[in-house]
C-alpha cells in the first residue's frame, strides 16, 4: 500500500471522512467531484478493501476506512507539527490554530482569541461554538487543536488545564423582591420560577448539585436552550437563574441584580483540554501558555472527580 498511495489520495479521503461528502470534499479542495471519485476508486483499489459505503446520498465509512482516516489524520497531525517546528527554528510563529468551544465559553474565548492573533499575526485561527455534545464529540474525533468546557469529561481520556475562573452566579431582573437582600437562604430560592438550560448542561448540573446538597430539588419553569434565552426570560419576569458570571460580560452595569444567596457563587473553572496522548503544536502550545500567563488562569490541578 505504501508503495502505491499517494498524499493527496489521502487527503482527499480524509476530507471526505470529515466532511461526509464527497460534494464538499471537492469544494474544500478546490477539486471536481470526478476527480475526487477517481482517487478515491485508485485508493480503494491500492488498500484492497472497502473503505466507504453509499446508502442513497448519504456514505459512511467501513471499519477499515474509520481505521484509514484516522490513520491519515495522525500522518497530517505529524507534518503539521513538522511544518511548525521548522517555522519556530527560523523564529517565526506561524501556522494554524483550530479551537472548538462550549456555548458559554463565547463570551470571553473570541476575545482570547482575537488578543492571541494580533501577538502572532501570521498564524490562522478558527474557533467553532457548540454545545456540550458536539465538542464531546469533537474531542472524541481529535480534528482540532484546544477545546474549552467547564468541566473535564469523564468519558474520554484528556489533558485538562484550568484557565481561568468561572464562578456561577444567581441572577434575577434588577427589580426582582430578592434584589438587595443579604444571605438568601437555598429554600427561599427554591420557592421561585426557576429558569434552566437543557438537561446535561454543565452549569445546570453544579446548580441542582449545590441543591441537593441541602435536600432541595428544583423544579425549572422553563428549560431553555442558551444564556441569552434565558437573559432575556429573566428581564422579562419569567424568573431567575444561575450561569457563569462571564456570561455578564456583554451586559450594561446593574442590566441584572445578582443575588446574595448561600452557597454561591459556585467556584468552577473553565479549561482548555485535548485529547490524551496527543503531542500539542507548536502554536497550540504557544496559546496555551498565552493563556496560562494572562494573570487570572486558575492555580489549581485539573480534577475530574467531580
Amino acid at each position: 500500500m505504501r508503495h502505491h498511495t499517494t498524499f493527496r489520495q489521502l487527503e482527499i479521503f480524509e476530507s471526505i471522512a470529515r466532511l461526509g461528502s464527497f460534494t464538499r470534499a471537492s469544494e474544500e479542495l478546490f477539486l471536481t467531484q470526478p476527480t475526487v471519485s477517481m482517487q478515491i476508486k485508485k485508493l480503494t483499489e491500492t488498500v484492497g478493501v472497502p473503505l466507504i459505503e453509499q446508502d442513497g446520498k448519504k456514505i459512511r465509512l467501513t471499519a477499515d476506512g474509520q481505521e484509514l482516516a484516522q490513520a491519515a489524520r495522525e500522518i497530517f497531525g505529524i507534518l503539521d507539527r513538522f511544518d511548525m517546528s521548522v517555522a519556530e527554528r527560523q523564529g517565526l510563529k506561524q501556522g494554524r490554530l483550530s479551537l472548538v468551544a462550549i456555548t458559554t465559553a463565547s463570551y470571553f474565548a473570541p476575545r482570547l482569541l482575537g488578543e492571541f492573533a494580533k501577538l502572532y499575526p501570521g498564524i490562522d485561527v478558527s474557533l467553532r461554538v457548540t454545545n456540550k455534545e458536539q465538542v464531546l464529540a469533537s474531542i472524541a474525533d481529535g480534528f482540532d487543536d484546544l477545546y474549552f468546557l467547564g468541566q473535564p469529561p469523564e468519558e474520554i481520556d484528556v489533558v485538562a488545564t484550568p484557565i481561568m475562573d468561572n464562578p456561577i452566579v444567581v441572577l434575577a431582573a434588577p427589580d426582582h423582591p430578592l434584589a438587595g437582600r443579604k444571605k438568601i437562604p437555598l429554600a427561599r430560592l427554591a420557592q421561585e420560577p426557576w429558569l434552566m438550560r437543557e438537561k446535561g448542561s454543565g452549569t445546570r448540573n453544579a446548580i441542582e448539585r449545590r441543591f441537593a446538597e441541602s435536600g432541595i430539588t428544583l423544579h425549572p419553569r422553563l428549560e431553555l436552550g442558551s444564556s441569552e434565552a434565558i437573559k432575556q426570560a429573566i428581564l422579562a419576569g419569567l424568573g431567575i437563574s444561575a450561569m457563569s458570571r462571564q456570561a455578564l460580560t456583554l451586559n450594561a452595569p446593574g442590566q441584572f441584580a445578582v443575588l446574595d444567596v448561600d452557597g454561591f457563587p459556585i467556584l468552577r473553572h473553565w479549561y482548555a483540554l485535548y485529547p490524551a496522548g496527543r503531542q500539542l503544536s507548536v502554536v497550540a502550545r504557544a496559546f496555551l501558555d498565552y493563556l496560562l500567563g494572562r494573570g487570572d488562569a486558575a492555580p489549581v490541578a485539573a480534577d475530574k472527580s467531580k
